[in-house]
This record gives C-alpha cells, structure tokens and sequence, in this order.
C-alpha cells in the first residue's frame, strides 16, 4: 500500500508565560516603595553624618547606582509580563480560528469515513521496514499492512475496512499501531502514532494555549504537528 507524506505544513507555537494586571501592579508597588525606603534611608544618613568624617562621594553614588540598576529591573520584568499577556491574547485570538477545524495530533484513534481508515506516524529515523496493524478497543488485531521502506519524518496512510472490520464492533473506536525498524539488525527506530482530531474550544488554563479535541480532550497547542 503507498504511502505519502502529509502536506500540511508544521504548525508550532512556544508555551508563554501569562500574567495578570494585578501580578504586575503588585511589583510596580514594591519597585516604588523598595525605591522610597532607600532614599529615605539615604537622606537619614547625610543628616546625621559625621562633620569630621563626612559620606565618601563614590559611595553615595555606588548606593544610587544600585538602586537605579533595581529600578530597572524591575520596569524589565513588568515590561516583559505586559508582552507576555499580549502574547496569550493573540494567541487566543489565532487558536479561536480552528475551531471546528481537523488537527493532526499524537494518538491512536483510527479515524474511518465512508470505509476509509486515515491516520498518520512520524518516524525519528528513517526505517527499512514500517508495519501497520489496526486493532479493536479491546486489543483484537483486525489487519496488518507492511508499508516498506520509508524516511524519517511524517508520513500518511489509508486502510480500507471494507470486510475487515467484525460485525458488532464499531469502526469509529478503532485503534492503530505502527512498528518500524531499522533493517538488518532489526533495530527499531521511534516511531509516533498521529491521529486526526477535531477541535470544539481553546483555553488558556495553565501557562499556554490549550485545545479542547473531540477525542482527546485538552492537548497543549505546542503538540499539534499540523492542521487542515
């Protein structure tokens, strides 16, 4: 049976931190009140300094340069939080376009249509021989297809069930599994079961964007391999 890669294009988005408005009104306060209590400090020393044994010039503007260095590490961090809300929000707002779309994801789940079983595997390394075997929910191996020689990277396939599946099990909650190896030594290669899923909702519980899949529920957006 032949095999072709999947076309779509790889779909990546890094996991951002996410920061609320009164997270970062809090720091701004301690930045202020940490920038108060030194000068206050700073203004109690001069006044009740030595006459004959005055502040040194250089150690007064080391304290001001310290206090100027955490000051800016501060507005930094606030900064960077303030880009990382904005950050989530457009990710939010990019994620709310795949709703109701198909995404290709790790798993098992066979998805059969019209008598055609379509899923997918990605291999770590390219493998002189690559096996399919389609299984019931309860482990029963209902076919095995040999897929050849195939290169690293994602690949698809199509099982056709016409008279493989048994009366009494359903086709939708059939399961897949792909086993590769390398050639003569019969050393295996990694090779990941992808699934087509369906997304119903986004989320941004946690740190990150998450999917809410039809079958396998809430997956990080980071693991999406690439959607149609």
């Amino acid at each position: 049976m032949a095999t072709t890669s999947v076309t779509s294009p790889f779909a990546s988005m890094p996991a951002s931190s996410m920061a609320d408005s009164s997270s970062t009104a809090k720091a701004a306060d301690d930045a202020n009140a940490t920038s108060d209590r030194f000068l206050k400090l700073l203004v109690t020393q001069m006044q009740n300094q030595d006459p004959l044994n005055p502040m040194d010039n250089a150690q007064v503007t080391s304290q001001m340069a310290q206090i100027n260095t955490v000051n800016g590490i501060e507005k930094l961090n606030t900064g960077l939080q303030s880009l990382s809300t904005q950050f989530m929000q457009m990710q939010v707002m990019q994620g709310t376009a795949l709703v109701g779309r198909d995404v290709v994801v790790p798993g098992n789940h066979l998805a059969v249509k019209d008598g055609i079983g379509e899923g997918g595997y990605e291999l770590a390394g390219a493998a002189k021989s690559v096996k399919l075997e389609v299984r019931t929910a309860t482990g029963q191996v209902l076919d095995t297809v040999e897929l050849g020689a195939q290169k690293s990277g994602m690949h698809s396939f199509e099982w056709k069930s016409k008279d493989k599946v048994p009366q009494g099990v359903d086709p939708s909650k059939l399961l897949f599994k792909v086993t590769s190896s390398t050639g003569a030594t019969d050393a295996r290669t990694e090779a990941t079961a992808l699934m087509v899923d369906r997304v119903n909702a986004v989320s941004t519980s946690g740190k990150s964007l998450n999917l809410d899949l039809e079958i396998s529920g809430p997956v990080d957006y980071s693991k999406v391999k690439s959607f149609n």
